[in-house]
């Protein structure tokens, strides 16, 4: 019997690893024809592993090329670094310590998305609203529903995902996905995705299934918890050892695992072999480090990085940063969605892929009424990069986030709409549109009944647990951040 395990052979990571070099400026051309005259396959499309194992000789020469691959010149690391203190000195507008009790509400948010500094002038501080433990219990039931219904449709094409919403009537989306009433043909060509149809569509939703987008969420809790607020990088890869099944990581975080294992340190676990450290990994577990820093989105990037730095780098580190931020904006109460992604900015490099992505998203969005001309948009500019890519999928977050205006079911719906990592994307707007209702009955309760107040997990002692009793937990948290 044969185990394939996705996201770690050597035949499968080079054809990544040479699509990454093409993204970050490396001249990978002569590795990849020397690759390609042994025989090697390109990436799997979708799936983590090819359907099967490499000869003995492929796989060797598939070692040596990431181990060239690595040693290339970077011409782009300048304007994309990865060290804390580089990426500050090249923010000018780093966001400020949060504002003193009583302070008036904040002015209108930074202007210019699309400019070639982050924002035209440094944010002013923000003040924190009373109602913390009501936002953030909205944010994680947003979290969990925007996860949930993108769930089903993870992996597919965005025509797929189209024709699949259309021919049950929820174009545009405005509710959970169905197989009822879907023709058999459409079926057959756009299978939902396997593992998550059972517990996702509309008819089958019994609670909030177990999904990676969570797990991070329980995890960076119990990281809290156990270690502070001054947790280490390390710190974060001893709670995984603990705490994490292996079989439930993927792309980056498997790699970083398997590099663990094998007796390498952060930040070496983040590059070794690992063509996706610019993937949306980091990002998804970036909602607790700004859950638990309301009105202080610097403090919540820098504990962000400190997070991603175990598994990426550059703008896959970017990402989590970014979210850290517009989401400890948000959760300040004081704030509306523009302000956060403005803010959001500030702690990304300013000439960095996905600080223009973003810019790119919420100009695009602000410039077209009909949200599929905005999709549209974005994948003729993106659609080279693989679907987990953190860069594509922080343009359609922005723009989704832009062109919702803080509605709740428009963020949600918008961002799952768009296609690529429909879950994550789901997942992260739902976070942030909760923190701007304010509350869970803000929230429309076809969103929130179907979750039943459960969450399923393998992350101990999360399992089974209640989104009122997660966000009592999150908020002895922040008040110790």
């Amino acid at each position: 019997m044969n185990v394939r395990l996705t996201w770690v052979q050597p035949e499968d990571l080079i054809g990544h690893e040479l699509r990454q070099a093409g993204e970050d400026g490396r001249d990978a051309s002569a590795v990849g024809a020397r690759w390609r005259a042994a025989g090697g396959a390109p990436a799997p499309v979708a799936a983590g592993a090819s359907a099967g194992p490499a000869p003995p000789h492929l796989r060797a020469l598939a070692e040596h090329l990431l181990d060239e691959l690595a040693a290339l010149p970077a011409p782009l690391a300048a304007a994309e670094p990865t060290p804390l203190p580089h990426i500050r000195r090249l923010c000018p507008h780093w966001p400020p310590p949060p504002a003193a009790p009583g302070t008036p509400p904040p002015g209108p948010p930074p202007a210019a998305p699309d400019a070639p500094q982050a924002t035209a002038r440094p944010p002013a501080p923000l003040a924190v609203a009373p109602g913390l433990g009501a936002r953030l219990h909205a944010a994680w039931l947003g979290r969990a529903a925007g996860c949930l219904l993108g769930k089903p449709v993870e992996k597919l094409p965005l025509p797929a995902i189209r024709a699949l919403a259309r021919a049950t009537g929820n174009w545009p989306i405005t509710s959970w996905f169905t197989a009822r009433g879907l023709p058999p043909a459409l079926a057959a060509a756009h299978p939902w995705n396997r593992r998550s149809a059972a517990t996702s569509l509309a008819e089958n939703i019994d609670g909030m299934p177990e999904d990676d987008d969570l797990n991070y969420a329980l995890l960076n809790l119990l990281l809290l918890q156990r270690y502070g607020p001054t947790f280490s990088t390390a710190d974060v890869a001893r709670l995984w050892l603990d705490e994490l099944p292996a079989g439930r990581t993927f792309t980056a975080e498997r790699v970083a695992y398997r590099n663990l294992l094998s007796g390498l340190e952060p930040p070496l676990t983040a590059v070794h072999r690992n063509p996706f450290r610019e993937w949306i990994g980091a990002w998804i577990r970036a909602d607790v480090h700004g859950w638990t820093h309301p009105g202080d989105p610097a403090a919540a990037a820098e504990q962000a990085h400190r997070d991603a730095t175990l598994t990426h780098t550059a703008n896959g580190v970017y990402g989590a940063m970014f979210t850290a931020a517009v989401i400890a904006t948000a959760a300040s109460g004081t704030a509306d969605v523009h302000r956060a992604l403005a803010t959001g900015l500030t702690v990304v490099p300013p000439d960095s892929r996905l600080a223009r992505a973003v810019r790119f998203g919420i100009g695009t969005a602000r410039a077209h009424g009909d949200f599929d001309a905005v999709v549209d948009r974005l994948h003729a500019a993106y659609g080279s990069y693989h679907w987990v890519h953190a860069v594509p999928n922080a343009a359609l977050l922005a723009a989704a986030l832009t062109h919702a205006d803080g509605d709740f079911t428009r963020s949600v719906c918008r961002a799952v709409s768009g296609g690529w990592d429909t879950d994550s994307n789901g997942a992260t707007a739902g976070s942030v549109a909760g923190l701007l209702a304010g509350a869970p009955d803000r929230i429309p309760d076809r969103w929130t009944s179907p979750l039943k107040n459960r969450l399923a997990t393998s992350v101990h002692p999360f399992d089974g647990i209640g989104f009122d009793t997660l966000a009592r937990l999150t908020h002895q948290e922040a008040h110790h951040s």
